[in-house]
């Protein structure tokens, strides 16, 4: 099986003393041009991982930010092709991992087989995949590990010490970490559960937890990787690359990963 490259990254930046920076936007906002151009920036300013989202009509995790660009890139007239055409212009830029975070069902439309050999074949490293668990997830674990595309689900503080020892032993690449329940959006104090949450993911055999939502500076990308081995930033890049252009979302990757 294919080594995980978001786990070698992940792995190389533990081994520096200092925990990956991972960021999140939506492709196609506020065009697909400048989606990849922003990507690119991102990498360019210290991201270690980039996390790309899939517009979504209907959106159960997304803050009003993320709501906001993805509506945006949906009403331009964004195509699930489009995911491929980023991924595949991103990569051939940048030597970053690419993961894509979508909704299972336009996975399930696109068909899962389609769907992991063209990711593959644009050069992604997996998928995250918020709405479903590993025991609804049979179809993908099966796609992932005939494509060797790493599979990232999603743990929260609500969940039963059973349910993050499954979630462990289906994920590769990562377990993302979910730090508040509820919508992603910028907060001013990421919650504390997020500590007990990677204590318990470490107790289940995680060997890598990503913390995100609620993450929006430095300070607390800072916090999160005294104890996790990533911090996922969302909704204060979306703001950034909304307000400022490509420029001012740089600008502000810079200032998140130290590179002032």
């Amino acid at each position: 099986m294919t080594e995980s490259h978001v786990g070698r990254v992940i792995d190389a930046r533990k081994a520096e003393g200092r925990g990956a920076l991972i960021s999140y936007l939506p492709i196609g906002f506020p065009d697909l041009d400048t989606s990849v151009d922003a990507a690119v920036a991102l990498a360019e300013n210290g991201v270690d991982i980039l996390e790309l989202g899939l517009p979504y009509s209907d959106p159960v995790m997304d803050g009003p930010a993320i709501q906001a660009a993805t509506q945006q890139a949906l009403a331009n007239g964004f195509r699930l092709s489009d995911a491929f055409t980023a991924v595949e212009r991103i990569r051939a830029r940048v030597d970053v991992p690419v993961v894509i975070m979508t909704y299972w069902n336009p996975v399930l439309q696109y068909g899962p087989t389609r769907f992991a050999d063209d990711l593959k074949s644009a050069g992604g490293a997996g998928l995250i995949t918020p709405d479903i668990t590993p025991d609804s997830a049979d179809d993908w674990i099966a796609e992932s590990e005939r494509t060797g595309l790493d599979r990232i689900f999603l743990a929260a503080p609500s969940s039963s010490d059973a349910r993050l020892k499954q979630i462990v032993a289906a994920s590769r690449g990562f377990v993302y970490t979910v730090s508040t329940m509820g919508v992603t959006g910028a907060r001013a104090d990421v919650d504390a559960a997020a500590r007990g949450l990677v204590t318990r993911l470490r107790d289940a055999g995680a060997d890598r937890a990503c913390v995100g939502i609620g993450i929006s500076t430095a300070e607390q990308v800072a916090e999160v990787l005294e104890y996790a081995d990533g911090a996922i930033v969302g909704s204060a890049l979306v703001s950034s690359l909304a307000d400022g252009g490509v420029a001012g979302l740089a600008r502000t990757a810079a200032a998140l990963s130290g590179r002032r």
